[in-house]
């Protein structure tokens, strides 16, 4: 559980790559995965495009050598406000006691800049969150756990509009719609499943 599925962690790099086109500054993210291991952030406790919008800031701030944070890290200053607003963060009128200004939302201008982004960075946090969440005999690990199978059953071909397909067992299908990356429209099953050529 410790590791971030490389379609959760090449998301996170596209997110964060989408942040660089608008802001060329930002590092580089050099491990997605340590977003993800954090258990909580001075900006909440989920990972999301916001709190990744959040941990751009300190790292446009480290890049420019700016003392954003004190306190060991919780307490945001005026100078992480300044850069938030910079990258389309809002904040409340007042600092929080204790983390300052580290609560901050998406301004409506930034929603509509990152909606794709965002969307994306949802259903992939939704698949890890899917995947990581408690086992049991009815859960579905994927191809990569061990010995093949994780006795969810046998495969079948789900399609979407655009002529794309994936296996999968049907259980899995039925707890959530799988949408496809090609045109955004949910793999369904066959209503009529053929036998013979696979």
């Amino acid at each position: 559980m410790s590791t971030t599925p490389p379609v959760l962690a090449a998301e996170l790099a596209q997110a964060w790559a989408d942040i660089q086109r608008y802001h060329p500054e930002l590092p580089d993210l050099a491990a997605p995965e340590s977003l993800i291991g954090e258990s909580s952030s001075a900006c909440g406790h989920e990972l999301s495009f916001e709190r990744l919008l959040h941990e751009a800031v300190h790292g446009i701030a480290a890049a420019r050598g700016v003392r954003d944070t004190s306190r060991a890290g919780r307490y945001h200053n005026r100078r992480f406000l300044a850069i938030a607003e910079e990258l389309g963060l809002d904040h409340p009128e007042e600092p929080h006691p204790s983390s300052g200004f580290s609560l901050v939302t998406l301004t409506p201008e930034a929603k509509r800049r990152y909606r794709l982004t965002t969307e994306r960075l949802q259903r992939a946090l939704k698949a890890h969150t899917a995947a990581t969440a408690t086992d049991s005999a009815r859960s579905f690990r994927g191809p990569a756990a061990r010995h093949g199978s994780s006795g969810g059953g046998v495969r079948v071909k789900a399609v979407c509009d655009c002529g794309r397909n994936v296996r999968v067992v049907p259980s899995v299908l039925a707890q959530a719609p799988i949408m496809c990356g090609g045109c955004g429209k949910p793999f369904r099953i066959p209503e009529v499943v053929g036998a013979g050529v696979g």
